[in-house]
């Protein structure tokens, strides 16, 4: 399995602080490996406590369903075949702010998630330190 290195973990997480600095949003920013374990994590001075752990769960999210939170939220409303999915593995997060981080190859390494602004600006900023190379 590849694995994400902390070099590029780092990288992920500079370009989403510098996007986040752009914004004016103080963030939560969290870097899993392939296993789903925290490689890197990043709170913004002044960063809302509460949103450490919504990070956390949206990388972690992101790598377990290989795709971006927003989508599997849009899987998982009312009606639809995984409504409720949010209560398994420990609690997920099925709103935007996580994504998968691919290699040159397009195979996922790891995933990104980020926290602390308006859903739009959290995958805004995880846009950037996902696609960072």
């Amino acid at each position: 399995m590849s694995d994400i290195t902390l070099d590029r973990a780092r990288t992920a997480l500079d370009a989403a602080v510098r996007r986040a600095e752009k914004l004016g949003v103080k963030m939560n920013i969290a870097v899993v490996d392939a296993g789903a374990n925290l490689k890197a994590f990043h709170r913004m001075d002044g960063a809302w406590l509460g949103s450490i752990d919504i990070a956390v769960r949206k990388a972690r999210t992101a790598r377990f369903f290989d795709m971006p939170t927003g989508d599997l939220g849009k899987l998982s409303q009312p009606g639809k075949d995984l409504y409720a999915i949010e209560h398994s593995n420990g609690g997920l997060i099925t709103f935007p702010g996580g994504l998968p981080i691919k290699d040159g190859n397009g195979t996922i390494i790891g995933a990104i998630g980020v926290s602390g602004g308006q859903v739009e600006q959290d995958h805004e900023v995880a846009t950037a330190g996902a696609e960072a190379r």
